[in-house]
């Protein structure tokens, strides 16, 4: 079974579902990850571009994952794409991954990058009910972000987890490794993307649903039943 993860930036694929895709990456499933924007050429503190593709590969070595899909996609302005050019690139990753599961950004995270990326994913997984050779979808889930699904405002539509996943002390453990091998994206406590808070969701997660640590989603899409 192929699983792709399908995000804006390079590290919202650790952030948003890290250590339940590499437990399935280390159970034999393909997971793979389409990064739309992989230059984030606008990120503050970013290193060379060489550096920072490095970076990106060593993350998705620690978790199992297979070489990453890695758009051009201008960093903070997919609002300036054609939708249909980010649909035509998702639809692509998807016909050649064979993906059945996919992973992506909440449409209300405050980061408009997610957001247009969780548009264009919510078209392109359709892909299967309008090509002959795509294989069905099974599932498709939204994943929160820290600062980006949590600092969102109530408008009544934020992310309501229904969709847990157990990942415990050495999931979580890797995870971590893999957001640390990109450099300047881990921040000190308090903010979001420390390890304190990082930890502080998995340990909150864990405890709604009676697990030791958790990765929370929410469900868009499961076709009940589909092999």
């Amino acid at each position: 079974m192929a699983i792709l993860i399908v995000v804006a930036h390079p590290d919202d694929e650790v952030l948003g579902c890290g250590g339940t895709a590499a437990a399935l990456a280390a159970q034999g499933e393909e997971v793979r990850s389409c990064i739309l924007s992989g230059d984030a050429d606008a990120r503050q503190d970013r290193p060379d571009v060489d550096t920072f593709h490095s970076n990106t590969n060593e993350a998705q070595k620690v978790l199992g994952f297979q070489p990453p899909v890695l758009g051009n996609f201008p960093n903070i302005k997919f609002n300036s794409v054609p939708h249909l050019e980010l649909v035509q690139f998702i639809e692509a990753a998807i016909e050649q991954t064979q993906a059945e599961i996919v992973f992506t950004h909440h449409p209300n995270d405050i980061n408009d990058d997610h957001k247009q990326t969780s548009s264009a994913c919510q078209a392109a997984v359709r892909l299967f009910q309008r090509r002959i050779g795509v294989k069905p979808l099974r599932a498709l889930y939204f994943m929160e972000i820290l600062s980006a699904t949590d600092w969102t405002f109530p408008s009544g539509s934020e992310f309501r987890a229904d969709t847990f996943y157990e990942i415990g002390a050495e999931l979580l453990e890797r995870k971590l490794v893999a957001l640390r091998s990109y450099q300047g994206v881990m921040r000190d406590f308090p903010h979001p993307r420390s390890e304190e808070i990082l930890k502080g969701l998995a340990a909150y997660r864990g405890g709604q649903a009676g697990m030791r640590y958790a990765e929370a989603f929410q469900t868009a899409f499961h076709a009940l039943g589909r092999k």
